[in-house]
């Protein structure tokens, strides 16, 4: 199995994917692949937060238990 990208990685990729999609040049299955892509990347994103929100949400009710 393929080791998860990190937060900052997929970011950075998706900054990648802003820039080529911004090219008016780019042909319209292209920038179709590219959206499709980001979108993922983006799901991705909200994923990743969601999972440390509630890790910290976690961690602030335990220290309110204490």
């Amino acid at each position: 199995m393929a080791k998860a990208k990190s937060l900052e990685t997929a970011f950075e990729e998706l900054d990648a994917l802003m820039a080529r999609l911004e090219d008016r040049d780019l042909p319209l299955e292209e920038a179709f692949r590219l959206y499709q892509e980001g979108t993922k990347l983006v799901a991705y994103c909200s994923s990743a937060i969601d999972k440390v929100e509630k890790k910290i949400i976690e961690i602030h009710g335990d220290d309110h238990e204490e």
